[in-house]
């Protein structure tokens, strides 16, 4: 590292690769997502058709959501270089997925009650308009779906800097493809989107259903059924973002195999930390003694090989003499 290096430091941006697209594209959803919701709404109101106004609203709640991730992305973005945050905004995506599976869950409670309650009191269905209106927001959920599922796999990151210290703490800070790296934010708005589609289709069937073979208990059978596939993945989006927000492990195979490259030769790890601080981006701080102590970049060199780190903190500390 050469002395204009080290008195600019170095940043700590770990956002993903794809962020920027990502922002893009879900920007994008959004935007189809709330001409589809006026247009329903508006013609709701006109055509006094309840099914449009119903269908209006429910989707001002996914609009909601989805815009809630398009702001993460803005956010973290802006704030990127911001010293506040001692490890970057890599996370805020993750914070945004937490609060959208949240928002998804409640979704799923609603649905789950008005259909439960139409089971037991129901009531008349207009068949035509109710199952255009369906195909209509399928038609919308699909192309919305497609544009972000386009996004989600392979995600690299590119994180050029690489840097050292001489003394007894390294950071480095490397450029690592890592496919496995998912950004949940982006997975949320998927979710949201899918999770429309779904409830659309399987809306369609039973509607065909009541229309065709008059099952009118289908309708409200079938939501319920719905709500109940959009809570479980809710909950698998919940549990994935919010181990990120409390930095569990991310990947425990990568903690033995860091384990593994520095002890060697009688050097000894007496502290690893492996948590996640972006998508494709993990951050480490390791304490290691040594009864023949080397310099950090020797041991920077056995992790060289390792996928997703991106910032690494080395502690060495010369063995106690017998």
């Amino acid at each position: 590292m050469n002395a204009s290096q080290a008195l600019r430091g170095h940043d700590h941006v770990f956002l993903g690769a794809s962020h920027d697209r990502n922002q893009r594209r879900t920007m994008i959803v959004v935007g189809i997502t709330t001409l589809t919701m006026l247009a329903e709404i508006v013609g709701g109101y006109a055509y006094g058709s309840m099914a449009l106004l119903a269908d209006g609203f429910h989707m001002s709640t996914h609009a909601g959501a989805l815009l809630v991730a398009a702001l993460a992305y803005r956010y973290a973005r802006r704030h990127a270089h911001d010293p506040a945050f001692t490890f970057g905004t890599g996370k805020i995506g993750d914070l945004a997925a937490f609060a959208s599976a949240v928002i998804l869950g409640v979704i799923a409670v609603l649905i789950a009650v008005d259909a439960a309650w139409r089971l037991a009191h129901p009531i008349d269905i207009s068949f035509n308009p109710a199952i255009a209106v369906a195909v209509i927001g399928l038609a919308v959920n699909l192309v919305s779906a497609a544009l972000l599922h386009e996004s989600m796999p392979g995600h690299s990151h590119g994180h050029d800097d690489h840097h050292g210290h001489d003394h007894g703490h390294h950071h480095d800070h490397a450029r690592h493809d890592h496919g496995g790296a998912r950004d949940h934010n982006l997975r949320a708005a998927y979710v949201h989107v899918l999770a429309d589609a779904a409830t659309s289709v399987l809306a369609i069937a039973a509607l065909l259903a009541g229309r065709f073979l008059n099952w009118v208990w289908l309708d409200p059978a079938v939501g319920i059924l719905g709500a109940a596939v959009i809570a479980s993945w809710s909950l698998q989006l919940m549990r994935d973002s919010g181990r990120v927000l409390v930095d569990t492990v991310p990947d425990p195979d990568l903690a033995t195999a860091m384990r593994a490259r520095i002890e060697q030769n009688g050097d000894r790890v007496t502290d690893l930390h492996l948590w996640r601080v972006g998508p494709g981006h993990n951050a480490a701080v390791i304490s290691l003694v040594s009864a023949h102590p080397q310099s950090p970049d020797v041991y920077r060199k056995k992790l060289a090989a390792l996928h997703a780190l991106s910032h690494v903190t080395l502690e060495v500390q010369a063995a106690p003499a017998v």
